[in-house]
């Protein structure tokens, strides 16, 4: 059946970690991650990801993206980004509930010849206890070696819970 979900890797933090892998990229199908409730340590930090190469995260400026913000206090805003050294997921804080969500769809990971791309739907009660969301895309913009997984982390302090799912679109 074509649009089938095939659980790959799944992490679920119960304690403060800095970081969390998922691997077990291994082909060139699609590749969906879905991340939900999602709380951090530190205050008004941003949830970033990254590619892994034989588990390893790739942390070179070869990272480009862009998105619409939807904001429930305020009016929309367009981001976008060249030469990063990773995708960002939204701003995150530390009051009661504030947590992000995500489901991001991944291609051509695998793939040594052409560049990784993701798509990018995120909603988050963010740091400032309100509720936003963004839609957009990314792009890895280097190629020769394939790409194994994705790392999830935080420009500073612990994700202290979660779950991080990553499945294989078949």
């Amino acid at each position: 059946m074509a649009g089938q979900l095939v659980q790959v890797a799944t992490n679920t933090v119960t304690s403060a970690v800095s970081s969390v892998i998922l691997t077990g990229i291994d082909s060139d199908d699609v590749y969906m991650v879905a991340y939900n409730n999602v709380e951090v340590a530190t205050d008004n930090v941003g949830l970033y990801m990254r590619v892994t190469e034989s588990g390893t995260a790739n942390s070179t400026s070869n990272y480009d993206r862009a998105m619409k913000t939807l904001k429930s206090y305020a009016t929309y805003g367009n981001d976008s980004a060249t030469n990063q050294a990773q995708w960002f997921l939204g701003q995150l804080g530390t009051p009661t509930q504030e947590q992000g969500n995500g489901i991001l769809y991944l291609f051509n990971i695998n793939s040594t010849t052409e560049y990784a791309f993701a798509t990018f739907e995120i909603s988050n009660f963010n740091s400032i206890s309100k509720l936003s969301g963004e839609q957009g895309g990314g792009v890895f913009t280097v190629t020769g070696t394939a790409r194994d997984g994705i790392q999830f982390s935080l420009q500073s302090g612990n994700i202290d819970s979660g779950t991080f799912t990553l499945y294989r679109v078949v």
